[in-house]
């Protein structure tokens, strides 16, 4: 079985760096094919980066939940192991990774990094990056058949990433200050 997890998860690697070669390579044929539009193709990667993050941060402490009703050890625990894993290092890692670099590349080019609104969501998304590292060690946890937290933590947990985006999305589209 481990030698299956190891293949299982060399292939989750494999996969995820494909995905960010794909889109590195997508993005440079834009800068080639249409630069007059570059920040609009960089805004319109950055939100498919943050959509495709947001539904890993929303989904994830949902797998937690039900995960945490299993028997470690269990057919069932085992395949919550495997869920849990390749959502985490094939969608929601590279999405970040992705959210970060194409949301930091419009800060400086279009903002040069000011106004206040821009320093409030950065702190927010700094803080949902937090939320990303506290559930990839709660999934470290899970695949060491430790059982972290309760369920009913996990719920409350499960509304973070969604309180943290909706504040996100007030400020960017309002920028109240």
């Amino acid at each position: 079985m481990r030698a299956e997890q190891l293949s299982s998860g060399s292939k989750a690697w494999v996969r995820a760096g494909t995905t960010l070669s794909v889109f590195v390579i997508v993005i440079a044929l834009v800068v080639i094919l249409d630069p007059d539009n570059l920040f609009l193709w960089i805004k319109a990667f950055h939100i498919i980066a943050v959509i495709a993050w947001m539904a890993g941060l929303l989904y994830l402490p949902r797998l937690f939940i039900y995960h945490f009703e299993t028997r470690p050890g269990s057919e069932s625990s085992e395949l919550f192991k495997v869920m849990e894993r390749r959502l985490l290092k094939i969608i929601m890692n590279p999405a970040m990774m992705l959210t970060w670099v194409l949301g930091l590349y419009m800060a400086w080019s279009a903002f040069a990094f000011q106004g206040g609104w821009l320093h409030a969501k950065l702190l927010l998304v700094v803080l949902l990056t937090g939320v990303h590292v506290y559930y990839s060690r709660a999934q470290r946890a899970f695949l060491r058949d430790e059982r972290p937290k309760s369920q009913r933590h996990w719920r409350i947990m499960n509304e973070a990433p969604a309180v943290l985006m909706i504040a996100i999305v007030l400020i960017v589209v309002l920028k109240p200050f």
